[in-house]
C-alpha cells in the first residue's frame, strides 16, 4: 500500500476487493497497491466489511460528497467576502480564526481517525470558507495592498479547477503512474516546502521579508510555482488512495474522507495560485 502526501488519506486497507467503478484503471499503479513507503504508520488494516444496512462506496458517492463539501465551502467563502467588504476590520480575525480552526479540524480528523465524519468535514469546509473569503478580499483590496478588482479571484478559481481536472485526466489515462518512488518524491518535496515556509515565517520576525519566499520577488515566484507543482502531483496520490478505498469496498461513509482530502489539497492549491497571480499583478 502506498502512502499519500495528504494526511487525510493515510488509513487505507491493504487488500483489494472487486470494488466498484473508480477514478482510473489499473494502469495507474494498482498492481503495486500492496507496496508501502517506509514503515507502516498504523497497524495492518483488515479489508472493510459492509454491514447489512450499509453498502460499499462508489465513485458516485465520492463525487456527491465532494460536491457538497465544496458547495458549503463556497457559500462560506462568499459570506466571508461580503462581510469583510462591508467591514474590513473583520479580515484579520476571519483569516486567522478560520485558518486555525481549519488546521485544528485537520489534526482532529487525521490523528483521531475521523476523516469519514460528515460533521467534521463540513465544519472544516465552513472554517476554510471563512478563511478563503477574507484572504481573497485582502489579496484584491487596495486597502490591504492588493491589486484591486475581483478578476484575480476568478482567475485563481479557474486555475485551481483547471489543474484539478488536468491531473484527473493524467491519472485516468495512466500518463503518470503512481509508484512508491513518485510517492517518496512528492512527500519529500512537501516536507521541504513546509520547512522552508516555517523558516521564512520565523525569519520574518527578525528581518523584513524573511527569506524572501513571500515578498513577491523572483524567489517568491519560484517558491509559489514549486508549491503549485507539488499540490498538483498530490492530486495523483489522492486519486490513487480513493481508488484503493473503492476497490477495498470501503463503506459508503468513507466517501466523506475522500472529499475531505481533496478539499484540503484544493484549498492549498487555490491559495498558492492566488498568491502567484497577485505577484504578477503587483508588477
Amino acid at each position: 500500500m502506498r502512502t499519500t502526501s495528504n494526511p487525510v488519506f493515510r488509513n487505507l486497507p491493504k487488500q483489494e476487493g472487486n470494488g466498484y467503478a473508480s477514478f482510473g484503471s489499473a494502469t495507474a499503479g494498482a498492481s503495486q497497491a500492496t507496496q508501502q513507503f517506509g514503515q507502516p504508520q498504523y497497524a495492518p488494516a483488515e479489508p472493510y466489511q459492509t454491514g447489512p444496512t450499509s453498502r460499499a462506496m462508489t465513485i458516485d458517492d465520492v463525487v456527491t460528497k465532494t460536491g457538497i463539501t465544496l458547495g458549503v465551502l463556497t457559500i462560506s467563502a462568499l459570506v466571508s467576502y461580503f462581510l469583510v467588504n462591508n467591514n474590513s476590520d473583520l479580515a484579520g480575525p476571519l483569516v486567522i480564526g478560520g485558518g486555525l480552526v481549519g488546521l485544528v479540524l485537520v489534526m482532529v480528523a487525521t490523528f483521531g481517525r475521523k476523516m469519514d465524519n460528515p460533521a467534521i468535514v463540513l465544519a472544516y469546509a465552513v472554517a476554510e470558507g471563512l478563511f478563503l473569503g477574507a484572504l481573497s478580499f485582502m489579496f484584491t483590496s487596495v486597502e490591504f495592498g492588493g491589486v484591486g478588482g475581483s478578476a484575480l479571484i476568478a482567475q485563481a478559481v479557474l486555475g485551481t479547477f483547471g489543474v484539478f481536472f488536468g491531473m484527473l485526466v493524467v491519472y485516468k489515462t495512466g500518463a503518470i503512474r503512481v509508484t512508491p518512488r513518485l510517492t517518496r518524491m512528492i512527500i519529500g518535496a512537501l516536507i521541504g516546502v513546509v520547512v522552508l515556509a516555517l523558516g521564512n515565517l520565523v525569519a520574518s520576525f527578525f528581518t523584513e521579508g524573511g527569506l524572501g519566499l513571500r515578498d513577491g520577488g523572483t524567489f517568491a515566484i519560484i517558491f509559489s510555482l514549486v508549491c503549485i507543482g507539488i499540490a498538483a502531483f498530490s492530486f495523483l496520490l489522492d486519486f490513487d488512495a480513493a481508488d484503493q478505498l473503492i476497490r477495498a469496498q470501503a463503506p459508503e461513509k468513507a466517501a466523506w474522507g475522500v472529499a475531505f482530502g481533496l478539499t484540503v489539497t484544493l484549498v492549498w492549491l487555490y491559495v498558492e495560485i492566488l498568491r502567484l497571480l497577485s505577484y504578477f499583478n503587483n508588477d
